[in-house]
């Protein structure tokens, strides 16, 4: 119900809680003050809540209607400030403070000034439906009956508190003040009961329309607000209780769903601090034990095997600061949850267009011999079939490999598309890769499916089986490549039958006008990329295909947001956007966020994970660490990306927190504190009421001109202005591209024809189009390194970016693994290349990036990242020391006594509880945990160490070197045949000599210890328990030897056979234990003759 005040001006004092009117016609009228109830906000049109017959008033200067619940959002999430006469919010006693607060004096309130969720006693009015908070500190200055009266009221004039001689004592408004009581708080005015009211004088030849009520123009300017604030902003009202089950302390909580598309999108969930805290406690222990450790083993060296001794303290005390590095940056972890269907409602209203941001989908692959086209397809299908506005979505397939194989099995991809999308949306299937939806082990009948759905269900299975047909048939003919090289159906040749020297093509399948499903609906963009190609320029492998793949999109689509996959990672979540959406489109922190990690899951991976495909301890333990810091890094696929941060931006400015002060406390507490905090303020009152006065009249006619503006105010983000030239330097000599990178929002120019468009997007990706510029140094994907991944996370975050970690109840993503043991150990080899090269580069985390907004605990995370390569020469030699004890009688520590005992005791079991508490509070099981441990140490003696020379030679003797794509194949043979596939590799040497070696010094101890008697069983136990733990570690890497096999293959024993006998015979030869001058024959006591 709106407020009627018949044509006149409503003013109001916050101060005192009174309202002013002001008849334009008839000065001086009085009116009752319940003439002003049942005004409705002017932004959610709720009722105004009633406070002892008195409505709530949130601006003390044009008392313009605003809701308890809408003052509140403003001053935390909005403008700070009325929308009519934009001046500033005053905190209202009884709500929390924000920032700028700190300059208002007047209002002591410490018990609510800083609880930003304190519920407040709240009263239902008669109708039952708004409610009002009773605030203790809205009292005026009038008595109560039987007080003395003569004490007055204190009232504010019109006229800034000055006497107007033009004023005649007849022309006053009325003011209605509240009756305060001064221990309880307020109270309403008994019916009946009348007090002295003071009157306000007015000039009456003052221009009404300065204030901007009643005018023509205000009430079409409002009504206009209104229409956009209920567009912006689905309001969904709260429905009130009745009031025998009404609990005033719980009500307060409930007053934010009054508008649920204003609430968050995304919240935090710290782990139980019954989890976390035995968690810290143990690590800050085990920080004790280890110094007592390496205090106990510096103080005792062993005399009769220095060098060993010396050996084994060094390796620990790397693998003491390999610990640390790794253990502190999970000091914070944290889960996240999103809020769907607040997204839907904020961005999503019924019958308007979608507001949800449009995004760009990067799918990169390179041999279509490798990477097979199905899988490819596959990944694209789901991409289209995606849970998000059709004309949102557009797919970019990098080919960097130009081949004509990948082209058409995405011709025929696009064709099968118009089926598949519009049956995985009708239905609402999951996952939405035909392959591995048809896959599924489950019984689609039940539940009483509607037979619709069986009858198309099976239609669309026979489709799927065709167009597999028409992908293997053509793989089949990619196998035998002409001699003249491919031709296309029209004549002319394959512009990429030379991979090395190539044009760049474009190709637009989906998206265009004229083609949509076999349902009419329109289609998601499908556009096929491959970068041009010429000899003599570096193209910088993957890295280069993505800032193409960025260029392109900017110049077609330019999508704010862009998600890459690798071409085997399909979404196995079809909500997956806009689970992404919930943290990047965050209206109150998501301007800050520059990616959102997704962990990645795999399928066909054997149900014990023998090669820890799955990587569970690095992604639900690690990650969650990190994203209690500044982010999780990012691990080169299922990450959606803020393309403002990919440009090199600097994140927005963070606004400083309003600082927690008072002016609560006497004078007399503290003298010097409280004269200059006095003298402060009245500085700031002074220079504010100089201020008021010229700006008094000009502000109010502002309000009326930008009322529809506050909300966009605060969605912009101040950047300094940037030169043409200094643009195209940065993002090269495009200016369709330049232009959009302007664009925070994305969009396209609507004046330019698609034809020069496409001429624009091949300009872009040509070989030449980066030099001179900074892609790959500050924009784009970094180069320098073959992962580079972890470089371009790391640069983002030293522009002071955060990421998020998201883990949706279903997977996001799920892709395919290498099962082999040989693929298995290429792959960590890469990645651990790239580490090194980071590592030997002017990006290592451990000199770069000072100065910027990096978090210490998330540089420790980048450092660890890159050094973990180095850790396998200390690894290698510790997994040697065994044998080298066992073969020699000797130990690396000296006879432990009591003392030492227990120092190692307690290191073992914290080390062991440290696990435990990882285990319990990231969701890992045992199993996964203890694969992890296990292949740590068969990567660190094979890919690691392999890696960190093959780097050394690249970055110092600029020998580069080449690895092999993994296998993205599935398991077409089934019973995990690729699992026991014997690979012949250089990687699988050290470890193998190391587990034979190990088990020949088991035997040899062992013999020894019988021959020669029961005492020299004690000692040989800590040699056995050191030999045995690194058999353990080995054993799934021995049983990769073993395969379906009864016997290892020949050419491992040869190898291990050779480096064994060669070590064997070298350790003879310069066995340091043995006197140089020949055997020391000492007397042993007794008397032989007799």
């Amino acid at each position: 119900m709106a407020m009627n005040t018949g044509g006149r001006l409503v003013a109001g004092s916050h101060n005192r809680n009174e309202f002013v009117l002001i008849n334009a016609d008839e000065i001086g009228r009085i009116k009752a003050v319940h003439e002003l109830s049942g005004q409705t906000c002017q932004i959610c049109a709720d009722e105004l809540e009633i406070i002892n017959e008195e409505p709530f008033v949130a601006c003390n200067e044009c008392a313009f209607p605003v809701c308890r619940i809408c003052y509140e959002y403003e001053r935390k999430e909005g403008t700070q400030a009325c929308p009519q006469c934009k001046t500033r919010y005053k905190r209202i006693k009884g709500f929390a403070r924000v920032e700028g607060d700190e300059d208002e004096d007047g209002i002591d309130d410490l018990e609510n000034e800083f609880d930003y969720v304190k519920s407040e006693p709240v009263g239902f009015t008669q109708n039952g439906g708004a409610v009002g908070s009773v605030y203790g500190g809205l009292s005026g200055s009038a008595t109560m009956p039987g007080h003395d009266s003569s004490q007055g009221i204190d009232i504010p004039l019109l006229t800034n508190g000055e006497e107007c001689a033009e004023i005649a004592h007849d022309q006053s408004a009325i003011i209605v003040p509240l009756f305060a009581s001064n221990v309880n708080g307020i109270h309403a005015t008994p019916p009946g009961t009348t007090a002295p009211l003071h009157p306000r004088p007015m000039v009456p030849e003052k221009d009404l329309a300065v204030y901007g009520y009643g005018s023509v123009a205000w009430k079409d300017r409002m009504e206009e607000w209104r229409r956009r604030q209920n567009e912006k902003l689905q309001v969904v009202k709260h429905q009130g209780t009745n009031d025998d089950d009404f609990d005033g302390g719980d009500f307060g909580a409930d007053l934010p769903m009054m508008d649920e598309g204003r609430q968050p999108l995304s919240r935090k969930l710290p782990i139980a601090s019954s989890r976390i805290n035995p968690y810290r406690m143990v690590i800050i222990l085990r920080l004790a034990v280890l110094a007592l450790f390496f205090h106990y083993r510096i103080l005792h060296p062993v005399p009769g095997a220095y060098s060993l001794w010396m050996t084994s303290v060094i390796c620990e005390i790397w693998f003491a600061t390999s610990w640390i590095l790794d253990q502190f940056p999970k000091w914070y972890p944290i889960e996240r949850e999103t809020y769907l269907d607040r997204l839907s409602l904020r961005y999503e209203k019924e019958g308007k267009p979608s507001e949800l941001a449009d995004v760009d989908v990067f799918v990169s692959t390179v041999d279509p011999m490798k990477e097979p086209p199905l899988i490819t397809a596959n990944t694209v299908l789901s991409i289209l079939a995606s849970d998000y506005p059709v004309d949102k979505v557009s797919c970019y397939v990098s080919d960097d490999g130009a081949a004509m194989l990948t082209f058409e099995a995405l011709s025929e991809t696009s064709e099968f598309a118009r089926k598949w999308v519009p049956f995985s949306k009708k239905f609402n299937i999951e996952p939405r890769a035909p392959e591995w939806y048809f896959s599924q082990k489950i019984d689609y009948l039940k539940n009483k499916v509607h037979p619709s759905f069986v009858r198309e269900r099976r239609a669309m299975k026979r489709e799927y089986e065709e167009f597999k047909v028409r992908i293997n048939r053509l793989v089949a003919m990619a196998e035998k490549v002409p001699d003249d090289g491919w031709t296309m159906q029209d004549g002319t040749p394959w512009p990429g039958n030379n991979v090395r020297d190539h044009p760049g093509m474009i190709q637009v399948f989906l998206g265009h006008e004229g083609l949509h499903d076999n349902e009419g609906n329109v289609l998601p963009r499908l556009v096929y990329v491959s970068r041009e190609k010429r000899p003599g320029f570096e193209h910088h492998k993957k890295a280069g295909a993505m800032n193409s793949l960025i260029r392109v999109s900017a110049v077609l689509s330019n999508a704010p947001y862009l998600l890459n996959v690798d071409c085997d990672h399909y979404i196995n979540n079809s909500k997956a956007l806009r689970e992404a959406m919930c943290f990047l489109m965050d209206p109150t922190s998501g301007k800050k966020v520059c990616y959102v990690q997704f962990p990645q899951r795999f399928d066909g991976i054997d149900r014990h994970d023998r090669y820890s495909n799955r990587n569970v301890v690095f992604f639900d333990i690690n990650m969650k660490g990190l994203d209690g810091l500044q982010g999780p890094i990012y691990v080169g696929t299922g990450c959606v990306f803020r393309r403002q941060a990919l440009y090199g931006f600097d994140a927005p400015t963070k606004k400083k927190a309003p600082s927690k002060t008072c002016n609560c406390w006497p004078k007399w507490c503290c003298l010097c504190c409280g004269s200059r905090k006095s003298k402060k303020g009245k500085s700031r009152k002074a220079k504010r009421g100089k201020k008021s006065k010229h700006k008094e009249a000009s502000k109010q006619v502002h309000a009326l001109e930008t009322i529809e503006e506050g909300i966009e105010e605060i969605n912009t983000i101040d950047r300094p202005f940037i030169s043409q030239e200094k643009l195209e330097k940065k993002f090269g000599q495009s200016p369709v591209f330049v232009a959009s990178t302007l664009l925070e929002n994305g969009g396209m120019p609507n004046s330019i024809s698609s034809t020069s468009l496409l001429k624009e997007a091949i300009h872009v990706i040509s070989c030449g189009y980066e030099d001179k510029t900074e892609w790959g140094k500050e924009v784009g994907w970094i180069y320098g390194s073959v992962t580079e991944d972890i470089l371009t996370g790391f640069k983002m975050h030293c522009h002071g970016w955060r990421s998020v970690y998201c883990m949706p109840k279903r997977p996001a993503f799920k892709g395919s693994a290498p099962i082999n043991l040989s693929d298995r150990l290429h792959q960590v080899l890469r990645w651990a290349l790239g580490s090194v090269e980071i590592f030997l580069s002017k990006h290592c985390p451990i000199w770069y990036g000072y100065g910027g907004g990096l978090k210490w605990l998330e540089r420790f995370s980048y450092i660890n990242s890159v050094v973990y390569p180095w850790t396998s020469i200390p690894l290698l030699v510790y997994c040697t020391l065994p044998a080298i004890c066992l073969l020699t009688g000797k130990f690396i520590v000296p006879e432990i006594s009591n003392y030492a005992g227990i120092i190692f005791i307690a290191l073992f079991i914290t080390i062991a509880v440290t696990g435990i508490l990882e285990m319990q509070w990231g969701g890992v099981g045992l199993d996964d945990w203890w694969r992890n441990e296990q292949f740590w140490v068969i990567g660190g003696v094979s890919s690691h160490l392999f890696a960190l020379f093959q780097g050394l030679l690249k970055v110092l003797a600029g020998v580069s070197t080449n690895f092999t794509v993994t296998s993205k194949g599935g398991d077409e043979d089934g019973g995990f045949a690729e699992l026991y596939l014997f690979k012949w590799t250089s990687l699988l040497i050290p470890p193998t000599t190391l587990l034979i070696i190990n088990i020949v010094g088991v035997v040899v101890g062992v013999a020894d210890a019988v021959n020669n008697g029961y005492d020299s069983w004690g000692p040989l136990f800590g040699r056995l328990f050191f030999a045995i733990w690194v058999i353990m570690h080995l054993y799934p890497f021995l049983k990769g030897l073993m395969g379906k096999q009864e016997g290892v293959p020949t050419v491992i024993i040869i190898w291990s056979i050779l480096l064994s006998s060669i070590l064997t015979l070298v350790w003879v030869r310069i066995n340091p234990f043995v006197s140089r001058d020949g055997p020391v024959l000492e007397i042993c006591g007794l008397n032989c003759d007799d």
